[in-house]
């Protein structure tokens, strides 16, 4: 058992070192969380909120990537729609509180956020449930470490898309 969970402590550090270089591991400084109510959730990954101004955002998770439901020059992904499924019944309708990193947004114009719900970071809960990847995109990686953890402990559980999809 230790030996297979220092194996996948190294493949996911290789991973994220290969892709997103070092600079991820030290991450930015992440902003006061403001709030926000979700309208619908896009897929698991991307949701649409009204923040206080009652000005709506596109909202992409930081830190995590669930599999592809909508790309039309994908097929959907092994545990997208479970994915997606979960985050519309997690967060739609629901109060939360948006944390931006270091780059506010994505080449899209989407707002780049860690999603609160209470007192915890979704975005986490996703990855310790097994539906999400673990995806650190410098400059933005202030959680990336705590993280890094819950995707480590869900895949050696075999947990959501660690058991369902071939190679996770």
């Amino acid at each position: 058992m230790a030996r297979s969970r220092v194996g996948v402590v190294a493949v996911a550090v290789a991973a994220l070192l290969g892709s997103a270089s070092v600079g991820w591991w030290f991450g930015g400084i992440a902003s006061r969380p403001t709030p926000a109510t979700v309208i619908r959730a896009i897929d698991g990954d991307t949701i649409v909120v009204r923040t206080g101004s009652d000005r709506t955002e596109t909202v992409r998770l930081l830190g995590i990537d669930t599999p592809e439901t909508h790309d039309p020059r994908k097929p959907v992904q092994c545990f997208g729609p479970e994915a997606a499924a979960y985050t519309k019944r997690a967060l739609t309708g629901r109060a939360v509180r948006l944390e931006l990193d270091v780059e506010a947004r994505d080449k899209y114009g989407r707002l780049l956020a860690y999603v609160y719900l209470g007192d915890e970071r979704y975005n986490d809960r996703l990855l310790k449930l097994g539906y999400a990847r673990l995806l650190v995109i410098p400059p933005n990686g202030s959680h990336a470490r705590t993280m890094l953890h819950e995707v480590i402990d869900a895949r050696a559980a075999h947990l959501g898309l660690w058991g369902a999809c071939e190679g996770g």
